[in-house]
C-alpha cells in the first residue's frame, strides 16, 4: 500500500478490500505499527468492511515530525487521511489510544463520522484517565513488560503458571521490534510524543457534543482502561450503548462476542 499526503504528513495507510462493505476507519493504539501483529488487518472486521487503517504520526512508516504532538493533531491527521482517500463520511472504530483520537475526531469533525465505536479508552479529566503509560518510560524493558502484563489483563499475575511464558513472548517481541525498527530516525521521539499527548487527553467537557450513534466497549478485566472509566465515557456521550466483554485490554482478540457485537452495531 502507498503513502498518501494527508495535510502536512506523509501517511502510511492500508485498505485491504476496497469496495467491500461499509467504509470503516480503524484507529490504532499506543505504539501501533502495521508491520507488527496483531493489527487491524488480521481482524474479522477487515473481511466484512471496506477497512482503512494507518500508522499514526511519529509511528511506523508515517512521517515523524518534531513534537510536541497534541490530540488535536491526531484527529486532524485522521480527517486529512479521509480527505486524501476521498471518503466524505465513514464509520470509525478507535481502540485504546485510537479511541481517544476517535473521540477528538467525532467532536472536531462530526460530519465525517457515521457511527462510532470506542474500545478500552476513557475521557480523561473528570471522567478518569487510562493508566499513565508515560510514567513507565524510565523503567527497563523487562520491568516495563512486567508492569504492562499485569495491567492489560488483571487476571494475569506473576504467580500464574503461564506467566513466564507470557513474559518471554513479550520480551522476545520487544527485542525483535528493536532489532528491526529501532534504528529508524525519529522513532523513539515519535513514540514519546504520543505518550505525552495521551497523558494530556481530556474530552470530558466536550464529549456530550458527540452526535454519532456510539457504542462504548470495555474488557471486564482491563486494568489499563478500567471498567469505571469506560462506564464514565459511555455515560458522557448522549445515547451511547455500553458493552463489556470477557477479556482485558485486548478483549477484541479474546472474546469473539466482541467483534460480533461491533459488527452488528456497525451494520
Amino acid at each position: 500500500m502507498p503513502h498518501v499526503q494527508a495535510g502536512d504528513l506523509k501517511v502510511w495507510y492500508e485498505r485491504p478490500n476496497p469496495g467491500r462493505g461499509a467504509k470503516l476507519l480503524y484507529i490504532t493504539g499506543t505504539g501501533a505499527d502495521l508491520r507488527k501483529k496483531p493489527n487491524p488487518l488480521g481482524s474479522p472486521l477487515a473481511a466484512g468492511f471496506d477497512l482503512l487503517t494507518y500508522d499514526q504520526r511519529g509511528l511506523g512508516r508515517t512521517d515523524k515530525p518534531a513534537g510536541p504532538y497534541t490530540m488535536a493533531h491526531y484527529a486532524d491527521d485522521a480527517q486529512a487521511l479521509l480527505a486524501a482517500v476521498g471518503w466524505d463520511r465513514c464509520a470509525v472504530i478507535g481502540v485504546s489510544f485510537g479511541g481517544m483520537v476517535a473521540q477528538e475526531l467525532a467532536i472536531r469533525f462530526p460530519a465525517k463520522v457515521d457511527k462510532l465505536v470506542l474500545c478500552c479508552c476513557s475521557t480523561g479529566g473528570a471522567g478518569g484517565a487510562s493508566y499513565p503509560l508515560h510514567e513507565l518510560e524510565h523503567l527497563s524493558t523487562e520491568d516495563k513488560i512486567h508492569a504492562r502484563l499485569t495491567r492489560t489483563d488483571t487476571r494475569v499475575t506473576r504467580q500464574r503458571d503461564d506467566y513466564q511464558a507470557l513474559f518471554d513472548k513479550a520480551l522476545g517481541d520487544a527485542q525483535t521490534d528493536a532489532s528491526l525498527y529501532g534504528h529508524e530516525p525519529g522513532r523513539a521521539d515519535g513514540a514519546r510524543w504520543q505518550l505525552l499527548a495521551r497523558a494530556a487527553h481530556d474530552t470530558w467537557d466536550r464529549a456530550p457534543a458527540i452526535v454519532a450513534p456510539t457504542l462504548v466497549c470495555g474488557g471486564k478485566y482491563d486494568g489499563q482502561a478500567e471498567p469505571q472509566v469506560v462506564e464514565a465515557l459511555a455515560r458522557r456521550i448522549p445515547g451511547a450503548a455500553l458493552a463489556f466483554f470477557d477479556g482485558g485490554h485486548g478483549f477484541l482478540n479474546q472474546d469473539p462476542a466482541a467483534v460480533q457485537r461491533v459488527s452488528a452495531f456497525l451494520g
